[in-house]
């Protein structure tokens, strides 16, 4: 059962898992070891005046394992509230706070992170967002499409610019750059951006599409808004970029900067340093969903549940729900009416090992609100990217309109030549 609080705590859930433990107890160690440090020893007038600071176990849920399960699948999923006025309002604060010291405390994960409205108050989100995104390319009627540049490391620009090229010839309307392409003296990011938005130009001539190029923005972290001027000022109407290495408050502080005035793209990398272990670490949920939107990333890629770097199902729907929700429950604290959240949707990215086959299941799962992102999908289509682009396209239209895959590639030799490639997931 849960305690009622005022409106001025932030919430963490961990799932810990321990043999013997009195959890009840644990939490309550959890609650003051990470606010106050010591309570019974505290005389009661100290008390008084810290009890605002004072951390609050709001629940406690024991799950004993059952006959013949293992004895170390007992776990307990522990509520703590964590006062506003212990920290700033900056994510690495409230980060250190809820999950420090007792990251490292035994088997115990960060499932889930509430915030309070005093907290969210301090974070505008997403400057674009989901709608943001669909305006700029005037497409609100289907879900997009996306290719990534790959084998992009030791190419000059000439080649760059004529793989963009194939690419947007193909109908998609976002084109990334690989995460792992850095800045270096055959492709340096001005000169890259010149000639990846001139072939955008190229293309859209050909195909009537508007299309957003997310270059990606690295360098030293304090040089970061600087390289995205410089960027945005070559002509880049997007950005890339690599959150978890460079932290969430790194892609606060760009999303909120009045000069990085595009859409910004957080890529997933070191993600599985972080969420994939049942005993350690962040929740997917909480590392790519929430956080990531309310940092302000306007796309959010993840590993799709389908392709070569799986991530459950599971955890994919709590992640779209992050991204995805309107309403406050989940990102407050419990007990009030669930208003409307303030901040913008952010685009789901699942992504990972995508070819044509896949979409039924990614707009089964995801609905139209998706970004439907390839890489080998697109380049290693028999006919080349352009006819790659082209297949993806075929098979959302062919969802669309509640055709077959099978039978819409009939009369649509693309789609047809990647089933052939690549299947259809049963």
């Amino acid at each position: 059962m849960s305690l009622p609080l005022p409106a001025s705590y932030c919430i963490a859930t961990y799932r810990c898992y321990d043999e013997k433990a009195d959890f009840h107890k644990k939490a309550t160690g959890i609650a003051v070891g990470l606010t106050v440090g010591s309570w019974t020893d505290l005389p009661e007038a100290r008390k008084a005046e810290m009890e605002k600071h004072l951390g609050r176990v709001v629940s406690v849920d024991v799950h004993e394992p059952a006959a013949g399960e293992s004895l170390g699948e007992r776990y307990a999923d522990i509520r703590i509230a964590y006062p506003d006025v212990n920290f700033s309002r900056d994510i690495p604060a409230l980060l250190v706070t809820v999950f420090g010291k007792l990251s490292m405390d035994g088997r115990i994960k960060l499932t889930d992170l509430t915030f309070s409205p005093s907290f969210l108050d301090a974070f505008p989100g997403p400057r674009f967002g989901l709608q943001g995104v669909r305006d700029l390319l005037g497409v609100q009627d289907r879900p997009l499409l996306m290719s990534i540049f790959k084998s992009v490391i030791g190419h000059d620009l000439p080649a760059l610019r004529e793989q963009f090229y194939q690419q947007a010839l193909g109908g998609v309307d976002l084109i990334k750059d690989d995460e792992i392409l850095f800045e270096n003296p055959l492709t340096p990011i001005e000169r890259r951006v010149e000639v990846c938005m001139e072939a955008a130009e190229q293309a859209g001539r050909e195909t009537g599409q508007k299309l957003l190029y997310a270059a990606n923005l690295t360098g030293p972290t304090f040089g970061l808004v600087e390289q995205a001027r410089r960027a945005i000022g070559a002509g880049a109407n997007a950005l890339l970029f690599n959150v978890l290495a460079y932290g969430f408050d790194a892609l606060a502080e760009l999303s909120r900067h009045p000069d990085v005035n595009v859409p910004i793209m957080a890529h997933p990398a070191l993600a599985g340093a972080f969420y994939p272990s049942a005993y350690h670490g962040i929740s997917a949920n909480v590392l790519l969903g929430k956080l990531m939107r309310l940092a302000g990333a306007d796309l959010v890629l993840f590993p799709s549940p389908y392709g070569s770097v799986v991530m459950p199902l599971e955890e994919n729907m709590a992640i779209k729900d992050a991204l995805l929700t309107t309403e406050a429950s989940g990102y407050v604290t419990g007990g009030r009416a669930a208003d409307q959240l303030s901040l913008r949707t952010s685009f789901p990215v699942p992504s990972a090992g995508i070819h044509p086959g896949l979409v039924p299941w990614i707009l089964r799962d995801f609905g139209h609100d998706v970004v439907v992102n390839a890489g080998g999908g697109v380049h290693g289509h028999p006919m080349g990217a352009a006819a790659g682009g082209r297949a993806f396209r075929q098979a959302i239209d062919g969802c669309l309109s509640g055709i077959p895959l099978r039978t819409y590639a009939e009369t649509h030799p693309e789609l047809q030549a990647a089933i052939q490639a690549w299947g259809i997931k049963e």
